[in-house]
């Protein structure tokens, strides 16, 4: 819709359960804690029928475990570092296939080895990362300056460094911000 544009697609961390165990912890016992015990069925249904109309078959009753998701967050930087935007959006892709159709806890290093390995980086060197605290406090960093900023969901998009779009959106919505951007760029 807009091809003048050259878009660079950056995933940057954001936790919404900050707070989790580094095991995750049990699904039916977070979801009852988060939404209580008739409402997590209801959200879930819509999120499945809005998927549905996407073609994106989401699978929550394949997953068993709520996972932390802050080495999933470190596989993603890491892809990106080694690998290049290619990489990292092939990890991202491979990690909500992993968890929401194939309910896999994406935090285990074991998944997240084999999801580096799916997409054509190193397992070994993946293992080796995820087994050391390279980029922990950095990633940990990351999440509080999103929350800083404002931050309180996901999708979040950030278009330009300057303009924030929160929530699902349709992708008409982001025309007028790609047009101010393009406009800037003209400018300078």
């Amino acid at each position: 819709m807009r091809p003048e544009a050259t878009i660079d697609l950056v995933w940057k961390p954001f936790q919404l359960n900050p707070w989790m165990p580094t095991e995750g912890m049990n699904r039916d016992a977070y979801l009852t804690a988060k939404f209580g015990a008739s409402d997590a069925g209801r959200i879930y249904d819509n999120i499945r029928q809005s998927g549905l109309a996407d073609d994106i078959e989401f699978n929550f009753d394949q997953i068993s475990r709520t996972p932390n998701t802050l080495n999933a967050h470190r596989l993603i930087a890491w892809s990106r570092r080694i690998g290049g935007g290619d990489h990292q959006n092939a990890v991202v892709q491979a990690l909500f296939e992993a968890y929401f159709q194939k309910g896999e806890d994406i935090g285990e290093a074991s998944i997240l080895t084999e999801i580096a390995a799916i997409v054509g980086l190193d397992p070994t060197a993946a293992r080796i990362y995820l087994n050391s605290d390279e980029d922990l406090e950095a990633i940990r960093a990351e999440d509080t300056k999103a929350r800083q900023l404002g931050v309180q969901g996901v999708p979040c998009f950030v278009v330009d460094k300057r303009f924030a779009v929160s929530g699902a959106q349709e992708p008409e919505y982001f025309m007028p911000l790609f047009d101010l951007a393009l406009a800037d760029l003209s400018v300078k």
